[in-house]
């Protein structure tokens, strides 16, 4: 049984303790009396019944702590005090009782009167009171930690929600600044008369939303996946642009069934086509590169042969940040500390950005 199912079954993890517990108190008390002392016949029955009893009283100082929420600490303190020494008391008298109505021959036999038999019983009610307090003071501290863990599971539940809202903002963010772009150019075709074209780029847009819509965003999907997705918005594209977008897909067999982030690549081509495609007169070329390193790492390339940006001065392409800080966002979300975006400069000309991630396949993550 995991943590989880403990804390949903707490009463099944109680007497669990219970029973486990007052079973090695018996055998230990038990073994005890066999090492410094001859016990009497028929004795075994007797610590098995006096664990009996010791647990009927911690089921009575139970249902007392269950009253003691709204006390003060210190308050708490004497009452668990107080609780545990007067169920030691009642138990011990119980232990007295039976063990001198079932076995007089051995309390006649030490001989024990007066002064010395009290002195007996007060050193009996002391054992018994540690006895009690220990199990109180386990009570508290098991009860203690599953709360603890209650908390943390509240919060880690709490954590994980607001952790896949934010992944699906930053997912459902890059819907409407695409759309814009793509209705943008379909109504300039339907203005310029091109309603053939325009049909075709409608009709490639529906495809290409249908993926997204159908597509859980919270999902990681292989390489070859992601590829085939980027591959339906560049049909759309290449309708705007025709020859002048040149596309090159660089994809080592060693990463295509490795999984990443959905949609992670569109926004960063998306960028490319922005700032270094459709500003250029005779076009461009856009190169989509994934590898698996040695050493457990996923790299993703998106390289264009565009103006480039200042990295000296650490500017980026004026109005083109919309996808590169969502891409950055989503991959800080994920992993964290484990990945790297950065970008530099694409020899001779243009601008390359690198994004390394662990690498996880379907049968790291089953």
């Amino acid at each position: 049984m995991d943590m989880q199912e403990m804390l949903k079954d707490k009463r099944h993890l109680f007497w669990a303790l219970q029973f486990a517990g007052w079973s090695a108190w018996a055998m230990s008390f038990y073994l005890g009396v066999i090492m410094w002392a001859s016990p009497p016949d028929n004795y075994t029955w007797y610590p098995p019944f006096i664990a009996t009893i010791g647990m009927l009283l911690t089921l009575a100082l139970r249902m007392l702590y269950r009253h003691m929420c709204d006390m003060s600490l210190p308050r708490r303190i004497a009452a668990i005090v107080a609780g545990s020494y007067a169920a030691g008391l009642v138990w011990m008298s119980i232990r007295g009782t039976v063990f001198s109505t079932v076995f007089p021959d051995e309390v006649r036999d030490k001989g024990a009167e007066g002064v010395s038999m009290l002195l007996s019983h007060f050193e009996g009610a002391i054992s018994a009171f540690w006895v009690m307090f220990v199990w109180s003071t386990l009570y508290f501290g098991i009860k203690n930690y599953m709360l603890v863990q209650e908390e943390k599971q509240r919060s880690l539940a709490a954590l994980s929600m607001a952790h896949e809202a934010q992944l699906k903002m930053l997912r459902y963010q890059l819907n409407p600044h695409f759309l814009f772009n793509t209705l943008n150019a379909i109504s300039t075709l339907i203005l310029d008369k091109d309603n053939q074209l325009a049909n075709v780029m409608v009709t490639r847009l529906s495809r290409f939303l249908r993926y997204t819509l159908d597509n859980d965003p919270m999902a990681k999907v292989s390489v070859a996946e992601e590829v085939e997705a980027l591959r339906l918005y560049l049909d759309i594209e290449k309708v705007r642009f025709d020859d002048r977008l040149k596309l090159n897909f660089e994809i080592d067999d060693t990463a295509r069934d490795a999984l990443m982030p959905s949609l992670l690549l569109q926004p960063l081509v998306e960028n490319s086509i922005k700032y270094a495609i459709a500003k250029a007169i005779n076009g461009g070329t856009i190169t989509i590169r994934a590898c698996a390193r040695k050493d457990g790492v996923l790299c993703l390339n998106v390289i264009d042969d565009g103006p480039g940006i200042d990295l000296n001065l650490g500017l980026s392409r004026k109005g083109g940040s919309v996808g590169l800080a969502n891409c950055r966002d989503r991959l800080q979300v994920l992993y964290g500390d484990k990945q790297t975006f950065e970008l530099s400069d694409t020899d001779p000309h243009g601008l390359t950005i690198t994004i390394c991630i662990p690498l996880e396949t379907d049968s790291n993550l089953s």
